[in-house]
């Protein structure tokens, strides 16, 4: 199914989606005390964060989110 709106709604509509996925990231790493997703996941990985395996899914899905958005927000171009 396709469906047409101005580019102005859909860019709208995307920054908004970002700035809620990148709060969400900034509340994980925010919780871990860190500053990078990279350092925070492979720390999550060889068991300097214990029990950190929740967030870690988490912050996986939502960098994946983000990059689908960037990437969909670059074709808006």
């Amino acid at each position: 199914m396709n469906v047409s709106m101005k580019k102005e709604l859909a860019e709208e509509l995307i920054t908004y989606k970002l700035r809620q996925i990148q709060a969400e990231i900034e509340e994980i790493l925010s919780r871990w005390n860190e500053t990078s997703a990279e350092q925070f996941l492979q720390k999550a990985r060889d068991g300097r964060h214990e029990n950190a395996e929740n967030d870690a899914i988490d912050l996986r899905q939502l960098l994946l989110e983000e990059e689908k958005l960037q990437t969909l927000m670059n074709k808006l171009g």
